[in-house]
């Protein structure tokens, strides 16, 4: 398993999807995509779907604890998207997050992608989300892939 040192306290390493903890963090999540958004406009991936063909996942760790996870997506023609990005609560505000979307951004260089975007929810619960990409020099853009326009999404890319 390959792992990357983003910070002197964190790790980040691929895959993780047998872990109890990584499934429990994904399960917080799923929960909580839907106390912020209806039904049909949940984006998040379980379990299963994580491990579908084009789609790479990691988690980051401090020591043994597990701190968050991310997943990228190849959507083809250089283009891939951002899924389940995820901080443990009791690592919110420590960089977690950050260091998980620089980790996803150099892979899908490294990987030859030039576009990254995502899909997250419009509900004011999204906004530290919206402010990270946002400071990672992503922007406001429509529907790509699969998606269509809805009220409770927002979709943002960057060129990378």
């Amino acid at each position: 398993m390959q792992a990357t040192t983003i910070a002197a306290d964190l790790e980040i390493r691929a895959g993780g999807l047998d872990d109890p903890r990584v499934v429990a963090l994904l399960q917080l999540h799923l929960a909580d995509m839907a106390l912020h958004s209806p039904p049909g406009s949940i984006h998040a991936l379980d379990l299963s779907r994580l491990r579908a063909p084009g789609l790479s996942f990691w988690t980051a760790w401090r020591g043994d604890a597990l701190a968050g996870c991310g997943a990228l997506k190849d959507l083809g023609d250089g283009h891939g998207e951002l899924k389940s990005m995820r901080t443990d609560p009791a690592h919110l505000r420590r960089g977690v997050a950050a260091a998980m979307l620089a980790h996803l951004m150099a892979t899908a260089r490294a990987q030859g992608l030039q576009r990254l975007s995502l899909e997250t929810g419009s509900a004011p619960a999204f906004a530290p989300a919206h402010a990270l990409y946002a400071r990672h020099g992503f922007v406001g853009c429509g529907p790509f892939g699969d998606y269509v326009e809805d009220p409770f999404s927002i979709f943002m890319t960057r060129t990378l």
